[in-house]
């Protein structure tokens, strides 16, 4: 029985520090950058799009879709990059298993 109570404290212990994980992630931000850094967007680690910058060297009103391009090649990146974000920090609680639901 002694072992079971040790098993349910760390499992606690362990749920404790995947909830503190993944508060974290809020607070940490990612960049996603194209056209050499013509469009750089920043995402948290919630995936939640924060800032969008944009050079006005980007800005061609003959080419609106080279910009909109950039955009979403940049968005992607940046979630590309949450995504690994989130992996690797709550990887360690999950041993490499994605887990639907918990990042």
């Amino acid at each position: 029985m002694n072992n079971m109570n040790q098993m349910m404290k760390q499992v606690k212990k362990m749920q404790e520090q995947m909830m503190k994980a993944q508060e974290e992630l809020e607070t940490k931000f990612v960049e996603g950058t194209a056209g050499g850094g013509a469009v750089t967007v920043t995402v948290s680690g919630h995936k939640k799009l924060t800032d969008i910058s944009i050079k006005p060297e980007a800005v061609d009103p003959e080419d609106v879709e080279m910009l909109q391009d950039l955009i979403l090649t940049a968005v992607n990146d940046a979630l590309s990059k949450a995504d690994e974000l989130a992996n690797k920090d709550m990887g360690k609680f999950t041993g490499g298993m994605k887990i639907p639901g918990l990042f």
